[in-house]
């Protein structure tokens, strides 16, 4: 009798293996120390580490083992750990110094639970083993996927034998300026600047780079103490999670406790573009908290807030202030190096992302879509595996659907569908990807699944309002119109300045007309026009119920103030974007077509 065998589960993967030279020593000198500075230091590593998509395998004492879905990600990792090593390196006396060896393979790995094993993996470590003190090694296969694609030079270093590696491994190392490599490819490649220097020798500034400093109590109670810290610890930790976010650990964070700082002396010492600065007041029964972001390059303020709230829970309190804020500073950084972007001659796939997310920004109407789609598009040509850009074009799918842009919306919903499975199979805890998938699903007659996505997405990302807002627009097309604005409202507590603000403005107008609340429906879609007039799909919405109102006159004047932002819209179109079977869902749209008609709107 034949028996079953267990199928042994295998994948393609980039492995990076690193560790610290001479951790050994460093422990005989100072043991307590040692073990202390390699917390601090990896505390910077790891942000770096999910910023670049990597999963931390194993630990082993000074050493990583690390996993990638990208070659590509997997060495930008790497360069930009070296990087910030090099910076937190200075200073310190040589013989004190935390320096790592990185080496990067591509290979078959076998899976074992949380683990990874095989040749692949022996490979990776055997070459960390070859590299340089800072230094980066790649088996050839590993670079064959980077060659070209990643902004540095490589050193063929020729075939090595490796230990316990059968076959021998022609290794790559990556290029510094006083690289004494053991080069046995005599064609000088150009230098490269030192990982995380530009080409004219600067440190090279990561984009999001951010440092928190500890929120000033001035207030003279000595009790708020804690709270201004909770506020600071949970900002870094929640800020941490914005994509592409490099943000300075808690630890390092606070050594500026109390102190009067510099902010462009740190953000040349640190290394980061932005620095956060607050303050706490308790006066009576209130507390005030102001913010105020600040360019470390030039020293001025970019944006501010205040925060003015009855004293209740302090926890609640904490938790609904970082909320606002991290939401507010996401859409902040985005318009922000979005601007940088465009005075940049030559721009990166990064920089093309943050312009086609500020066009996105601007609001739904076919042109700021169009926009955003080429510059998501653009940067995709650039990095055919950017994660980000995929997202960004399946938003752009997702909404020319859902605002009846297209008479094909269905492609466009299939389309986003596609691509977000794409995204999720690779970096399954990307919030917005789940955030756009439950658009999709919702729009597709699936909104209980997009509900459940909503939720994934909260997990991820517990400041995501727009999880909310999507979460009380299934509401409305379940016909569940009176629990939408509970939902909403939701999204509002957590980010009242959102960019998506006037969308849930109109949602909830949608489930004020569903129960037959008609001066409210149009008091709510008025006010998300107030936020963004660039939202033709709002106008239609207003012209109906305007129109179903008697109110005739604005409701052509809704109506011509949608064509004049969507030409293409049709009583036809909109009907093809019937969401749900849902009786009083579909009331609802019957009523909004004739009120479509009488407000003067072409039929097809």
């Amino acid at each position: 009798m034949v028996q079953d065998q267990v199928r042994v589960g295998r994948r393609l993967s980039a492995i990076l293996a690193a560790d610290v030279v001479g951790y050994s020593r460093l422990m005989g000198i100072d043991e307590v120390g040692t073990a202390r500075r390699l917390r601090e230091h990896r505390a910077v590593i790891d942000a770096l580490i999910a910023r670049h998509g990597g999963r931390i395998v194993k630990t082993t004492g000074d050493g990583l083992l690390l996993e990638y879905a990208s070659v590509v990600d997997a060495v930008e990792c790497a360069i930009a750990v070296q990087a910030v090593m090099t910076e937190r390196n200075a200073g310190v006396a040589p013989d004190g110094r935390m320096v790592f060896r990185i080496g990067i393979n591509l290979g078959d790995i076998l899976i074992e639970g949380d683990d990874i094993l095989g040749d692949g993996v022996n490979v990776a470590a055997r070459l960390e083993g070859i590299a340089e003190p800072g230094g980066i090694c790649l088996s050839a296969a590993a670079y064959d996927q980077v060659r070209e694609k990643v902004a540095v030079e490589f050193a063929d270093l020729g075939e090595h034998r490796l230990k316990n590696i059968a076959r021998p491994i022609r290794a790559y190392s990556v290029v510094r300026d006083g690289s004494g490599a053991n080069r046995q490819d005599s064609q000088a490649t150009a230098r490269m600047p030192s990982a995380g220097t530009s080409s004219s020798g600067a440190p090279s500034i990561p984009r999001l780079s951010l440092l928190v400093l500890p929120f000033a109590n001035i207030g003279g109670d000595p009790e708020q103490d804690y709270f201004a810290d909770g506020v600071t610890e949970s900002l870094i930790t929640d800020l941490s999670r914005i994509s592409g976010s490099f943000v300075i650990a808690r630890n390092t964070a606070f050594t500026f406790k109390g102190k009067a700082v510099d902010v462009k002396q740190v953000g040349r010492e640190l290394n980061v573009r932005y620095v956060l600065e607050g303050s706490v007041q308790r006066s009576g029964n209130r507390l005030r908290v102001n913010v105020q972001l600040i360019n470390t390059e030039a020293g001025n303020h970019l944006w501010a807030e205040r925060f003015d709230k009855t004293v209740a829970d302090l926890f609640d309190m904490q938790d609904e202030i970082v909320s606002r804020l991290a939401n507010a500073l996401n859409a902040q950084f985005i318009a922000v190096e979005a601007q940088r972007a465009e005075r940049s001659p030559n721009p990166d796939a990064v920089d093309l992302n943050f312009q086609g997310k500020a066009w996105y920004n601007k609001g739904p109407t076919p042109e700021y879509m169009a926009q955003a789609r080429a510059f998501f598009q653009r940067s995709l040509a650039l990095d055919s595996a950017n994660i980000e850009a995929m997202v960004g074009v399946a938003m752009v799918d997702a909404t020319v659907g859902a605002t009846d842009m297209a008479d094909d919306r269905l492609a466009h919903y299939a389309a986003a569908e596609a691509n977000l499975t794409k995204v999720l199979s690779l970096a399954p805890n990307n919030a917005m990807a789940h955030r756009t998938l439950a658009l999709v699903l919702m729009l597709t007659r699936r909104p209980v699944q997009g509900i459940a996505e909503c939720e994934q997405t909260l997990a991820i990302d517990r400041n995501s309002a727009g999880a909310h807002g999507l979460i009380g627009y299934a509401k409305y097309l379940l016909g569940r119109g009176a629990e939408t604005e509970h939902h909403i409202n939701e999204a509002f507590r957590l980010s009242p300045r959102d960019t998506s603000a006037h969308i849930w403005m109109l949602w909830t107008g949608l489930a004020k007309s569903q129960v037959n609340a008609g001066l409210e429906a149009v008091a709510w879609m008025r006010r998300g026009l107030e936020l963004n007039r660039n939202f033709s799909s709002a106008y239609f919405h207003l012209a109906a119920e305007l129109a179903l109102l008697g109110e005739k006159d604005q409701a052509r004047a809704a109506a011509q103030a949608g064509l004049a932002l969507d030409p293409g819209f049709t009583i036809r179109r909109f009907r093809a974007g019937t969401a749900t079977e849902d009786p009083a869902y579909l009331a609802g749209r019957e009523r909004s077509y004739e009120g479509l008609r009488i407000a003067g709107l072409p039929e097809a």
